[in-house]
């Protein structure tokens, strides 16, 4: 299908493909450009993003710490109590701290300016759909961008405490010392955000993928029972090998799995609805 310019461009004719270039191009440089606004807003807060966001999940006043140990008391248990010794982390290359500023800031300004770019992405899609898909879809970017955050949110405030526990604690030989690279913590904090992000947009995709006919809710139903199966192996992938970190990521992973199910339900109302209002107005005319 053709792009075509809105309404007051170009009229009704459809845009070359070297037009189709060059629409592209601005909205990568804009989108670019947001990015890089934002790594340098991250990278001149220093000490907020290191010392109160990249450090914290260590230490063991971080928030979700403190719960679980409290969770543990209550339960008369120590088994929840992670992170009660804080590990110091090193850097052994000349350049390597502001090698890993540069890096955090950069993968800070991708974060923020996520829905910036999902905004640019969305107005380069957008002239191609038709006036009903363009219906559907509106709000998109606000549903994506918030399941994204929740993500990122849900993967600092849970996976990541628990990651940083059994990795930072396992030890094959009391003879074996961890002395853990700074560039190997934020590598497993970014990694587990950035992922736990993506898994969260899982209803977006049904969304889309239900809009051209890919998938519907009886296919999802259909193979509810392996969906649950790659939900725990996206967990055993992304949390620590241990039932309690699994389960914890599991969960939210089905909810979003049923969530997309509803969702696909309701694209699939809204294309039967629109299908029979064109045929109600064909038969009329």
């Amino acid at each position: 299908m053709a792009l075509k310019w809105e309404e007051g461009k170009k009229g009704e004719n459809e845009m070359s493909f070297l037009e189709h270039l060059e629409e592209l191009r601005w909205h990568i440089i804009r989108a670019v450009l947001a990015i890089a606004i934002m790594t340098i807003v991250a990278f001149l807060f220093k000490n907020v993003i290191f010392d109160k966001i990249i450090l914290a999940p260590k230490t063991p006043g971080f928030f979700t710490n403190r719960i679980l140990c409290q969770i543990g008391e209550y339960l008369n248990t120590k088994v929840l109590c992670i992170n009660t010794k804080p590990f110091n982390l090193i850097n052994i290359q000349m350049s390597g701290q502001i090698t890993t500023h540069i890096i955090v800031a950069l993968i800070s300004g991708v974060i923020l300016a996520f829905p910036f770019v999902l905004w640019e992405v969305w107005k380069f899609l957008k002239p191609a759909l038709h006036a009903n898909e363009k219906q559907h879809a509106r709000g998109v970017v606000l549903a994506a961008s918030f399941l994204f955050f929740t993500g990122v949110i849900f993967g600092y405030y849970i996976i990541i405490p628990l990651s940083i526990h059994f990795l930072g604690s396992y030890v094959i030989s009391n003879d074996v010392t961890n002395q853990i690279n700074i560039r190997s913590y934020i590598g497993t904090i970014s990694k587990t955000a950035l992922a736990s992000g993506l898994v969260f947009e899982l209803p977006i995709i049904a969304f889309f993928l239900t809009e051209i006919d890919l998938i519907d809710p009886s296919f999802l139903k259909q193979y509810r029972k392996h969906a649950i199966v790659v939900c725990f192996i996206v967990a055993a992938i992304i949390t620590p090998p241990d039932v309690f970190s699994q389960t914890l990521v599991v969960i939210p992973l089905l909810g979003l799995y049923e969530v997309s199910i509803v969702v696909s339900k309701i694209v699939m109302r809204m294309k039967i609805k629109d299908h029979n209002d064109f045929m109600k107005n064909d038969n009329n005319s």
